[in-house]
């Protein structure tokens, strides 16, 4: 459709408005990576509610906004290629201290080199790996 790119500046404006009003309201980075993170290795107890209701809204608001509007993803249906992903995601995110809402939205934002040198590499690497697996290998 002629018009995809809307869905794609309409999710930034809400991930970008979002990540301002967390800074905004409860003083903390938004980084979905370290709200998960801090529920699953129980260091984040105290504001557990607030982590909760974070990532909700995080998968709510798609499928109600979808249900809406009827709009429609490209997720593949291959169970073990979603869950492998995944993993992969959540290592890397592990691995460079935060997630793209982290770097990329409020890294950026803040100016923090940290954040703008992550975001370049993910960039850097998503590119290198979707050119291996398109064009050299002819997976996708």
């Amino acid at each position: 459709m002629q018009a995809d790119w809307l869905w794609g500046l309409a999710g930034g404006l809400m991930i970008g408005t979002a990540g301002a009003l967390y800074l905004l309201i409860h003083g903390r980075i938004m980084g979905a990576s370290g709200i998960l993170g801090g529920l699953v290795d129980g260091t984040e107890r105290q504001n557990r509610l607030e982590r909760l209701a974070f990532l909700a809204g995080l998968v709510l608001a798609p499928l109600l906004l979808a249900g809406a509007w009827g709009a429609q993803t490209n997720l593949t249906g291959n169970w073990a290629l979603i869950l492998g992903g995944g993993l992969l995601v959540g290592f890397g995110t592990r691995l460079a201290n935060g997630c793209t809402s982290g770097h990329g939205v409020c890294g950026i934002s803040r100016l923090s080199w940290r954040g703008i040198v992550a975001t370049l590499f993910y960039i850097l690497a998503g590119g290198v790996t979707m050119a291996l697996l398109r064009h050299a290998l002819g997976w996708l």
